[in-house]
């Protein structure tokens, strides 16, 4: 969109519709159907995912947002390897927030979260490509007076009896007027692009600068803003004086916002010095009274009482009575900052009766609706455009679309293009965050040394009680997400009862990357890894016992196993970890490789990853997020930790919050498993195993067995001494 600061409601109501350079009105699939289409004899639009030139460009509209994963390449792929296109001709356009483009699970909503991206789309993209392909065959058999079985697509070109050509370009106008098909055959054969390695494509635009992210955004007469938020959660403002801030040369404005006090200015600094200066006077309520050591207590405490049942299978506490030894233990894992690369942002033009929002949005329906309401219009009078994202891991997926609504709302008091902006404190400080979590586990074994009873309590905030998904997700008080990965394990248990607790506080909590498996992995795999252990088994070979009947499972941990020399000596001093989850319809097996210096700190020299995905599009793309999956779970691992002491947040920025550097980084190697399985997700799978084998390793290295993250040498040393 022009980058100007006037909108007339034609470039509105364009902007509103496009995808790019063409009008593209919604098309509601399946494809027997199509509405109109306005876009000359220049473009042919069969659906709203797809759009030909006549001179041969491919634009792929793209319903999800880019923020890192590779999906502006790996959903293109898909529609282009039905429609039999020239890949190289092949660009990409973000989606505007329309009902075409909603997500086809999550309700009618347009989304990019749970690793669904390609899960899906597969079926809607390949039969958008399919469709267009029928058409564009049809046109060319039409004009060669043909049947169309006597042609065939391959690469843009249409070719028919005698060595006849059309290319794609050439056959546009006529497709265009023909009808899109209702039941779209795929094709059959070997694969062009799927399964190929490709360059991403929107590469280029990130090398050469560009690529426009959110806090890229910039118009002239654009206003820079900043807040100054409660110390404490659900604090509010008492009194301010915006005196000293108003004569920060470049501040224009001073305005209270729910959220806090805006500092409205001609730049980034002198708002954040304008906001520096204020003096205000805060209400700081009872969130003054959260800590993070009196919050444990209380939840080692819930630990020891009876929760919600989440999945029972036989009789584990009546077993557990019996038993003459029991073993039992407690696990621990840190609140999460979600702390992408690029700070939370958000820009607004509002005018009398049309708002343009230019966001890194993963949730586009709910915050242009939001930010609709904030400024008194109807949704379809707000445009809300996708930007790159700078990272997201679910922080740009906010039910409660908090950076969209505070943005809106400065706008509505300056009536000025405005773009506000968090700093990496802000974006620390304000929440959201992945829960805390306390897990208590009791188990014995049977004759054999094999679990006979696992007896588990969950303790943490459900990240979706009061949100627009809680109808679906929470059943009987019971959080699916708390205890995903914990209520679905494979491991054969005859007596398995899963437990929740689900506290309340005011600390906001929401999804990280992984969900609730980043939690429940890290216990499951490490009090498997104990098991093993306290009888004498090798903890490879324990797993493959009770994972006998789940043969995907089973063939992750072998791959991963043999990859990595299991078994085969090691440096003295080093150990090897093993761990194996399935999440988000994929399976992921991982082991580690460690060893401690003699400060006490951890080294992480190798990760072998083996992943089955089910079918896949791009495996660059999948080695990538794997790799990507195991740093930022490493990051957790080794240093991540939110706490809070008088209600306040102790952490920062990166100096408090470290994430896994270059020279800490581990070798990582991926080995994807073939599979013809419905695809699975790519973008989580890979962070929930890797915490366990970490810590499975570490026992193996010194005999240390740290239950609580992150693992640092205070821990190590105190688990070394407790031997």
């Amino acid at each position: 969109m022009n980058e100007g600061t006037k909108m007339s409601r034609r470039q509105f109501m364009k902007n509103s519709a496009l995808a790019g350079g063409g009008l593209l009105l919604a098309c509601h699939l399946p494809f027997g159907v199509r509405d109109a289409v306005a876009a000359g004899d220049a473009v042919f639009a069969p659906n709203a995912f797809l759009r030909i030139g006549l001179d041969e460009s491919v634009t792929i509209i793209v319903n999800k947002s880019e923020m890192g994963q590779g999906v502006y390449t790996s959903l293109p792929m898909l529609l282009a390897e039905e429609l039999c296109c020239d890949w190289k001709r092949v660009a990409f356009q973000p989606a505007p927030v329309a009902p075409a483009y909603n997500h086809t699970q999550f309700g009618p909503i347009m989304v990019t979260g749970g690793s669904t991206s390609v899960r899906s789309e597969w079926t809607r993209f390949t039969l958008a490509g399919a469709a267009a392909r029928e058409m564009l065959v049809a046109a060319a058999a039409q004009q060669w007076k043909v049947e169309p079985a006597a042609c065939r697509a391959e690469n843009g070109i249409v070719h028919g009896p005698g060595g006849k050509q059309l290319s794609f370009g050439k056959l546009a106008a006529t497709a265009a007027k023909l009808p899109v098909p209702k039941d779209p055959k795929q094709k059959t054969g070997k694969k062009r692009l799927l399964g190929t390695p490709l360059h991403r494509l929107d590469s280029p635009a990130k090398i050469n600068g560009t690529a426009v992210f959110g806090i890229d955004v910039h118009v002239p007469d654009m206003l820079i803003a900043v807040i100054a938020r409660p110390p404490v959660f659900g604090g509010t403002i008492k009194s301010f004086n915006a005196a000293k801030a108003q004569a920060v040369p470049g501040v224009k404005h001073v305005v209270a916002v729910k959220a806090g006090v805006a500092v409205v200015a001609d730049g980034f600094w002198p708002a954040v010095k304008g906001r520096d200066l204020l003096e205000i006077v805060w209400d700081e309520g009872d969130g003054a009274k959260i800590s993070t050591p009196s919050m444990r207590e209380e939840y080692a405490r819930l630990s020891t009482l009876p929760g919600m049942v989440a999945r029972k299978d036989g009789d584990a506490p009546a077993v557990l009575s019996l038993a003459k030894q029991r073993f039992e233990v407690e696990y621990e894992v840190p609140y999460l900052a979600h702390a992408p690369m690029e700070p939370l942002n958000c820009f607004v033009d509002l005018h009398k009766d049309i708002c343009l929002i230019r966001t890194g949005s993963q949730f586009q329906t709910v915050d242009r609706n939001a930010a609709a309401h904030v400024v008194g219009l109807k949704n379809e009078q707000v445009a809300l455009e996708t930007t790159f994202l700078g990272g997201g891991f679910g922080r740009r997926a906010c039910t409660g679309s908090d950076f969209v609504i505070e943005a809106a709302e400065v706008a509505t008091k300056i009536r000025q293009p405005v773009k506000v902006i968090r700093t990496r404190e802000d974006d620390m400080r304000a929440g959201y965050y992945r829960p805390m979590w306390y897990d208590r586990v009791v188990a014995c074994l049977d004759n054999t040394g094999m679990p006979l009873a696992w007896h588990h309590r969950i303790v943490g905030q459900s990240i979706i009680a009061g949100t627009l998904f809680e109808s679906a997700m929470v059943k009987d008080g019971i959080d699916d997400t708390s205890v995903e990965g914990a209520a679905t394990t494979p491991y054969a248990i005859p007596n398995l009862q899963i437990e929740l607790h689900s506290p309340k506080n005011a600390v906001p909590v929401l999804w990280w990357r992984s969900v609730g498996h980043s939690h429940t992995a890290f216990v499951m795999e490490s009090f498997m890894d104990e098991l093993a252990y306290k009888t004498g088994k090798d903890p490879y070979q324990y797993r493959r016992i009770l994972l006998a009947k789940h043969p995907r499972t089973l063939k992750v941990l072998d791959t991963a196993a043999k990859k990595a020399g299991w078994g085969k000596p090691l440096p003295v001093g080093h150990g090897r970890g093993i761990a194996v989850h399935e999440s988000f319809g994929s399976f992921v097996a991982q082991v580690a490789e460690v060893s401690l210096d003699k400060k006490g700190s951890i080294t992480v020299h190798r990760v072998v990853c083996a992943i089955d995905c089910g079918r896949i599009v791009n495996p660059d793309t999948i080695k990538a997020q794997m790799e990507s999956g195991i740093i930022f779970g490493l990051s957790a691992v080794l240093y991540g930790a939110i706490t809070l002491k008088n209600g306040r947040v102790e952490q920062g920025n990166f100096d408090t919050y470290p994430l896994v550097r270059m020279g800490a980084t581990p070798q990582v190697e991926v080995i994807i498993v073939k599979s013809s399985e419905s695809p699975g997700g790519v973008g989580e799978p890979g962070v929930p195993p890797i915490a366990p084998a970490v810590a499975n390793a570490l026992f193996a290295a010194c005999g240390a067995r740290v239950r609580s993250l992150p693992i640092t040498p205070d821990k190590i040393t105190a688990a070394v001494d407790k031997g």
